[in-house]
């Protein structure tokens, strides 16, 4: 293992960290001091192994004082790090080292205009939590850039507010603190601090005490061509906060944690806010800083974020406008108004008249810089939307339209856009879509979409409630039925709140984006309402829904039976019948057939008239009511054929010999009294003849009562016809018997058999 040089000598200013203390709000018990948050700088050193071709530099500090977040910088901003950066930390709880963790090497956001005295390169911010010790290492593919150091930020405990320590027209600028939602984390307010000295101390390093200096306040006009000098404008004059714009959208302002309340320390920051003339678009972005926080942590990790953009990489103030947590808690990002046009240090290039929108956490693919891949919380998502909708509703604008912004980058943006090239943007953007850059990360970008369409709906507050569909209901006659679990959808949407009311009474109330909710309902009859309250806080009720809850299935008074019917026989198909009778005490939805082969029939259906092969099948009937209770039926039977040649015969009979008949061949007489019996075992049994013009009638003989007399005469002639059929309640032996009757002028009567069920 190559060995890390320890750097000595390197100062480090003395504080403590108070992990996991509770912070005293105001107006809520004693007052607390503030501990200003601080940022060390330890310069890196070469270490052993690193090469003209492959340089090595790196800290081993295996104790230091507290931190929350780090980041590694260099001296030039504009200068890119061709290579890879790994941190491991000491945990101040456990002392316990973390495996070694990729920093993104890249320097994404920044002001617009040129690099200026102070101002630094670096990587993304790693939240790593309170920690007292860290390992760096930076390896480069070819030579790593100037003044490489690693800063540790600590983020302080916010007591008072210290809007003394800085300039009072910047004082002024700022929002008065906006309570926070009632479900979100606790805000932190800061404290006075008693002493009345500023609470920042300069960045140390290893070579001395840095001095920063302002970034450039305003973005260059684009003409075309880049500026001819590449030094930043002067810092802007400090000036009253302007009128906001006019209020002309129709979404409502979302709940946003000022900077009073998550601790800003504005004794640091360096110029008062600039201003654009508009909102034009929203870039959204991940802060990259990891997702190892916690929702109560956000404010420290945001206070982190400030002193790293501020202390570290010389900015004038927080680069984002806005940021959001994994929770959905909206934080005031960049001084100056929430509701104005707040230039910011977001998307280089593309920072006038857009606000930039940061979500706290890493949100790159799986095989990304070797991170696993986390998906955005949906109340992050929730919460851009809001923003977004808000911001660009001030000035009337589509969250879901698009824009064209104009480069200001003098040096263009990563290689993506050279300055003054006319760029399309959706009104809701990533990052990356102004910027060669990986951030919002590919799980966030890809949710783009979605946050629009979130947007669009917040864009337009509904002005009443309907329900869309219940789902686990169906209706017949104006009324809804279920077996017991209903969900309800409803539209427009979003809403603040939904109730779902049944008989009056509330059942279900959901939040936020959510457009369905399920209810349990009890047998009977019952009334379903919706009860919204909107994003500005009216109240909608929907038309109320009949409802019936009903648990009880159809009911087979008859079952399924099944018999020969008349018709035309064949050694593949016999003529049968499915019969039943079926009820629902509310609504029937349907009665089918599901074996042997599938049939549908009218609700007041009583009879199939079907077929099937000789030999045993099961037919099955299901009946389902509207609410969709289900019950079935079942029967087998064995469907058989008995030949002419099988039966008992008496007088004179002779064989025809064709195709028509079963077999191939068939009895015929013509001789009065001439006899055939047949014996078997079954429920229905069914005589098999032929039929014609010329042929005459038999006398019908069951279990030896005569029962019929059959005329097999018929105007056209037909072979294999079962003309005749007796079915019984159960299956018994049985004896079916034919006399020829002798029938004057066409006494000949032709025979193919029996078919009987069993």
């Amino acid at each position: 293992m190559k060995k890390r040089l320890v750097l000595a000598g390197a100062g480090v200013a003395a504080g403590a960290l108070a992990c996991g203390a509770a912070v005293a709000l105001a107006g809520h018990g004693p007052e607390a001091a503030a501990r200003p948050g601080q940022v060390r700088s330890i310069a890196l050193g070469d270490l052993p192994g690193g090469t003209a071709a492959r340089p090595l530099k790196g800290l081993a500090r295996p104790k230091t004082e507290p931190f929350s977040l780090l980041g590694v910088t260099w001296d030039r901003p504009g200068a890119a790090l061709a290579g890879t950066v790994q941190v491991r930390t000491r945990a101040q709880a456990t002392g316990a080292w973390t495996a070694w963790r990729p920093v993104a090497a890249e320097a994404q956001d920044r002001p617009d205009g040129a690099e200026g005295a102070g101002t630094r390169g670096g990587t993304a911010g790693l939240w790593v939590g309170p920690s007292t010790g860290v390992d760096v290492r930076v390896a480069g593919s070819r030579a790593l850039p100037a003044g490489l150091r690693v800063d540790l930020v600590d983020p302080g405990t916010p007591g008072r507010s210290r809007r003394g320590d800085r300039p009072v027209a910047l004082a002024a600028a700022t929002d008065a603190a906006t309570p926070a939602d009632p479900s979100e984390p606790p805000s932190e307010t800061p404290a006075e601090d008693p002493s009345g000295t500023p609470s920042a101390t300069p960045s140390e390093t290893s070579t001395g005490t840095a001095t920063l200096s302002p970034e450039a306040s305003a973005a260059p006009e684009p003409s075309g061509t880049p500026p001819a000098s590449a030094a930043p404008s002067a810092p802007a004059a400090a000036e009253p906060a302007p009128t906001a714009y006019p209020t002309v959208g129709t979404a409502p302002r979302p709940a946003i944690v000022a900077r009073a309340a998550w601790g800003a320390d504005e004794s640091i920051v360096k110029a008062p806010p600039t201003y654009d003339t508009d909102v034009k678009a929203v870039f959204v972005h991940h802060s990259d800083t990891g997702n190892a926080y916690t929702c109560a942590e956000s404010a420290a990790v945001v206070r982190s974020i400030m002193l790293y953009h501020v202390r570290t990489e010389g900015w004038d103030d927080l680069g984002y406008n806005f940021l959001v947590d994994k929770c959905g808690t909206v934080f005031e990002g960049r001084a100056g108004g929430t509701e104005r046009a707040v230039h910011g240090a977001h998307t280089y290039g593309f920072n006038t008249d857009t606000t930039g929108i940061a979500v706290l956490g890493t949100y790159t693919a799986a095989d990304d810089k070797d991170t696993p891949g986390v998906a955005p919380a949906q109340a992050a998502l929730d919460a851009v939307a809001k923003v977004a909708a808000w911001k660009l509703g001030l000035t009337g604008r589509d969250p879901g339209g698009k824009v064209t912004l104009t480069s200001a980058a003098p040096d263009g943006t990563g290689g993506k856009y050279p300055f003054g090239t006319p760029v399309s943007f959706d009104e809701i953007a990533g990052h990356r879509d102004g910027y060669a850059t990986a951030c919002p990360g590919v799980q966030l970008y890809g949710k783009l979409p979605a946050i629009r369409a979130i947007a669009q709906q917040w864009s337009s507050p509904a002005t009443g409630i309907a329900l869309a569909s219940l789902g686990g209901a169906a209706k017949s006659g104006g009324t809804y039925y279920t077996r017991g679990t209903v969900t309800p959808s409803w539209k427009p949407g979003p809403f603040a709140s939904v109730q779902v009311r049944v008989d009056g009474a509330a059942k279900a109330t959901v939040t936020s984006a959510a457009t369905s909710a399920p209810v349990t309902l009890a047998p009977g009859a019952h009334t379903l309402a919706l009860r919204a309250v909107t994003l500005d806080g009216k109240t909608l009720d929907s038309p109320s829904y009949p409802v019936y809850g009903d648990a009880t299935a159809p009911k087979f008074g008859s079952p399924a039976a099944l018999w020969l019917r008349t018709g035309t026989v064949s050694t593949t198909y016999v003529p049968l019948a499915l019969g039943w009778k079926v009820t629902d005490d509310r609504a029937l939805k349907s009665v089918v057939a599901t074996a042997p082969s599938s049939a549908s029939f009218a609700l007041t259906a009583t009879r199939w008239n079907a077929g099937a092969r000789p030999g045993a099948r099961t037919w099955t009937l299901a009946a389902t009511d509207v609410a969709g209770n289900r019950a079935t039926s079942s029967v087998t039977r064995t469907a058989a054929l008995v030949a002419e040649t099988s039966a008992t015969r008496t007088g004179t009979w002779k064989t025809s010999t064709t195709s028509s008949y079963l077999g191939g061949r068939g009895l015929y007489s013509s001789a009065k009294g001439a006899s055939a019996t047949w014996r078997f075992t079954g429920r229905s049994a069914g005589l098999i003849v032929k039929r014609a013009s010329n042929v005459g009638a038999v006398y019908v003989y069951v279990d030896g009562r005569k029962v019929a007399t059959l005329d097999t005469r018929a105007a056209k002639t037909a072979y294999r016809q079962l003309a005749y059929t007796r079915t019984w309640s159960s299956s018994a032996a049985h004896t079916i018997k034919i006399v020829v009757a002798g029938t004057a002028k066409r006494p000949t009567v032709g025979i193919d058999g029996i078919a009987y069920v069993r």
